[in-house]
């Protein structure tokens, strides 16, 4: 079975939430009626937004909600695991909507999997990605004092289908993450790709690297969908 993949570009996180649980509910009904259900990935810039994972500590909110109301910029409560995440302008968040069954992955081999497409797109820059036990996604310079994120992840996997996913950081600047304990660390940092290779890298050129990688870990041809 292949991958069909969704790029929506500039996108909400409203519109890119209901869209993506949509598509959720529908795999998860045809997972139940036997079977398999089609993989699709969608892809999303999106407008300055917190998001809180379902056990995420609010307090790792810096700033009032006036403050980020004012600098435009949204908080959802998610389904998702994991703490507190910034999603804006310049980083490509990822909803693979999967069927587990399908792929023969458990949840651990498929975060796991995940981690692989960010570790092999930097491989292709002649960069190092890295996982560190205990904070899940992947790090860059883990052998200093402030290990640096490059890609976040935060799931959810129900009746064998996934949704939610990474937020791989192409050049949104750091400081955007000034609002929030990064993942809820105050020990650890966050880069993004541009830096590492020390000039800005393109949405587009990130993107192809991306679907290139999710197609060689997941062993699942693409194919571009137009919703």
């Amino acid at each position: 079975m292949n991958i069909q993949v969704v790029n929506n570009g500039r996108i909400s996180y409203a519109d890119a939430l209901s869209q993506q649980e949509q598509y959720f509910r529908d795999a998860v009904a045809v997972h139940r009626s036997g079977g398999p259900a089609q993989h699709r990935l969608f892809f999303n810039e999106h407008h300055p937004v917190l998001t809180l994972g379902k056990h995420a500590d609010p307090h790792n909110i810096l700033f009032p909600k006036e403050a980020l109301s004012e600098a435009g910029v949204e908080v959802y409560r998610t389904t998702r695991g994991g703490d507190v995440t910034y999603h804006g302008p310049g980083q490509w968040t990822v909803y693979p909507v999967f069927d587990l069954m399908e792929l023969g992955l458990g949840v651990r081999d498929y975060v796991h999997a995940l981690e692989e497409v960010a570790i092999r797109v930097l491989g292709t820059y002649d960069l190092v990605g890295e996982r560190i036990h205990g904070a899940s996604g992947v790090w860059m310079h883990t052998d200093t004092p402030m290990p640096r994120k490059v890609c976040a992840i935060g799931i959810k996997a129900s009746h064998f289908i996934t949704m939610h996913g990474i937020a791989f950081n192409v050049s949104v600047p750091p400081q955007a993450f000034h609002w929030i304990n990064p993942c809820g660390f105050t020990d650890k940092g966050v880069t993004n790709l541009s830096l590492e290779v020390g000039h800005r890298v393109s949405m587009d050129e990130a993107y192809h690297r991306l679907t290139t990688a999710f197609s060689q870990v997941f062993d699942r041809p693409l194919e571009p969908l137009t919703l």
